[in-house]
């Protein structure tokens, strides 16, 4: 498989899972599991976009590294703040 059609057929998912997100947000109660679906699907679409869509596959591995982690650590905040807000404090 080309790159070409890798990149479109991973352009494809991401539509699909940021519809599929959407239609979940907007038609589920929101919960524990929603929320773990949607940080995991963000992981996993900025670490797609990181590697095919900005093409920093084979960039030096810091740059790398920390776009990765900026995509790891956006949905581990979000996280963290859907757990908190839900929190008996």
């Amino acid at each position: 498989m080309s790159h070409k059609q890798v990149v479109a057929v991973l352009w494809i998912v991401l539509v699909i899972l940021t519809l599929g997100g959407s239609l979940l947000g907007e038609t589920t109660e929101p919960g524990y599991v929603l929320m773990l679906l949607i940080t995991l699907t963000m992981a996993f679409k900025g670490r797609m976009v990181v590697d095919h869509f900005m093409e920093l596959k084979n960039a030096h591995p810091l740059i790398r590294r920390l776009m990765q982690g900026y995509f790891y650590i956006l949905p581990l905040a979000t996280a963290t703040t859907y757990l908190l807000s839900n929190a008996q404090l």
